[in-house]
Formats: C-alpha cells, structure tokens, sequence
C-alpha cells in the first residue's frame, strides 16, 4: 500500500515538473506608440512628454475638448494629479497646463514658458 502511494506521488511530481518544463514565460510585445506630443520649445514640452506618457498615450490630449484656455489645461492636469495621483508636482501641473494650452488650446504662451 505505501509503494502504491509512493508511486502515485512519484509519478505526480514528475508529471508536474515536466509540465514546469515546458512551460514558458508569458510574452507581451506592444506595437510602436504612433501617437506624440506636438513638438515645442515650450518648458512644459518635455515635462509633458516625461510625465504623461507614464499613464497614458498622447491620444487622450486630442480627446479633450478643441480650444481649452490655460485654465481648463491646468484644472485637468491638476485632476490627473489630485485625482489619479499622477507624480507631478504643482510647478509642474502649471507647465503642462501652460504647454496644453498653448500648443492644444486657445491660449498665446510664448515658447520659452510662463
């Protein structure tokens, strides 16, 4: 009775470790992001590339409402920090928001910043 035992638990260990074996990790390979950020000397340029691309693609920007002021910018970037706890700081919500609007909404900022 025990080398029965023994042997059924043999037999289950090897039929584990061989599946162990040909088992592979799991690969993901994402395609290439096609979507940017509109270039810009603008000081929030590169903050924005930096920072929002951590949660998103630049798609969503195009998503958001044409003609945004530099207050409705910064007020949603602001909700990106506040309320989905994206790492930027305040100086940087202004930069983005500062960027957003200039280059994506109704506002004039000259390239160089605030």
């Amino acid at each position: 009775m025990l080398k029965k035992i023994t042997a059924r638990l043999a037999a289950t260990c090897l039929i584990i470790a061989a599946g162990q074996a040909l088992a592979t990790p799991l690969s993901i390979e994402l395609p290439e992001e096609t979507a940017r950020l509109k270039q810009s000397t603008h000081s929030g340029y590169q903050v924005a590339v930096q920072k929002c691309s951590i949660c998103h693609s630049a798609d969503y920007i195009n998503l958001q409402p044409p003609g945004m002021n530099l207050k409705q910018w910064t007020a949603e970037v602001g909700k990106m920090q506040h309320a989905y706890g994206a790492p930027i700081t305040d100086e940087e919500v202004k930069l983005i928001g500062a960027y957003l609007a200039g280059t994506y909404g109704s506002e004039k900022i000259p390239d160089s910043g605030l």
